[in-house]
């Protein structure tokens, strides 16, 4: 299934001064023009994602969500500074226009970049491509993945954009953390298992400074609409420096997932998308490795990560302050996602 990203009418919860809005566009954003239309993007479980419509042009708006937040989460700010910096190298994103730091002119900090046309594809199974295009969409993900790994962080203006050292110990550490706090979300007894395992397993020498995504997957980059070519990486809320190969493992997830957990290829894999083992060895001659030795970790690493995203998901459902409508459903995933990290967990440990 594929097509644009579908926005329609701002529910109460996520309206805000369009006027504003409209304000601030006409003083910081060169060449608005009103009248301003508004509209709220499916989808968008952290950052609410919105269109914005003039008479001669299409822009989408990237805001904090109201509410309670970790501290550490939801930064806007980041998504802004990383996608103007690789803008600048020729790296697929859209280019952003302006950030407002001032939550006074809607009520959370924001910032606009361009509207980019073309498709997503939100099944990575890709049932409406041939054989071909999905393979030429795989191996587009692949290249574009080992181009962001590849940049020298200091000389596109990004060398402090994250801590040096132990990227996946901090995100272990961080994301345990998170979801330990959040008590009204409740327990999980894999969850709690690999909170003690992960940092008892970290693999050795692992790489920390190369630019990650953090979300790098098929939803989360948008097509041309006349070819299977990544035309932008979208959605960089998770971006930072850190460890390539645990960023590249959550690209891998999805042939690991087990069904019930989220879109996977683990249970078919229609013709023209790779076997896993065919897309490792492509990223790896791209990169100048030779194999992945702790991918079981690093994929269970993801599925934790995401495990705990998703928790964080049920906390704010039930606080009420979710972005997206459909967080009920999407917490539904988080229990067996968990049980897949921990068989992750068990896999690594047998092919030691």
């Amino acid at each position: 299934m594929s097509g644009e990203r579908t926005a329609g009418p701002v529910e109460e919860r996520h309206r805000f001064d369009e006027a504003a809005l409209a304000r601030w566009m006409e003083e910081n954003v060169a060449g608005y023009a009103g009248p301003l239309t508004v509209e709220k993007f499916a989808g968008g479980q952290s950052n609410p994602t919105f269109r914005l419509s003039t008479p001669t042009r299409q822009y989408v708006l990237r805001r904090k969500p109201a509410g309670l937040l970790h501290a550490s989460a939801h930064a806007v700010d980041r998504e802004f500074r990383v996608m103007q910096a690789l803008g600048g190298q020729g790296f697929p994103v859209p280019r952003v226009l302006g950030l407002c730091s001032d939550d006074a002119v809607i009520g959370s900090m924001f910032y606009v970049m361009d509207l980019v046309p073309g498709r997503v594809f939100w099944d990575p199974l890709l049932p409406d491509l041939s054989p071909a295009e999905r393979a030429a969409a795989y191996d587009s993900m692949n290249s574009t993945i080992a181009r962001m790994h590849a940049f020298d962080v200091d000389a596109i203006g990004l060398g402090d954009y994250g801590r040096p050292g132990n990227y996946v110990e901090r995100q272990v550490a961080r994301f345990s953390k998170q979801y330990r706090e959040d008590e009204l979300a409740g327990r999980n007894a894999d969850m709690d298992r690999l909170i003690e395992w992960l940092p008892a397993n970290m693999p050795r020498d692992a790489e920390s400074r190369r630019l990650v995504h953090g979300d790098y997957k098929m939803d989360n980059v948008m097509f041309a609409a006349d070819r299977p070519e990544i035309r932008a990486v979208l959605d960089w809320e998770l971006s930072t420096l850190g460890d390539p190969l645990a960023d590249f493992a959550y690209n891998v997830m999805v042939w690991r997932t087990p069904g019930e957990a989220g879109n996977s290829l683990a249970t078919a894999r229609p013709e023209g998308i790779p076997s896993e083992e065919d897309y490792v060895a492509a990223y790896c001659a791209r990169t100048g490795r030779e194999r992945i030795p702790a991918l079981s970790f690093y994929v269970s690493f993801n599925m934790f990560r995401l495990a705990a995203i998703l928790h964080g998901i049920i906390g704010r459902t039930l606080r009420g302050n979710a972005s997206n409508a459909q967080s009920h459903e999407v917490a539904r995933r988080f229990a067996p996602l968990a049980a897949a990290a921990w068989e992750q967990a068990q896999r690594a440990e047998r092919e030691r």
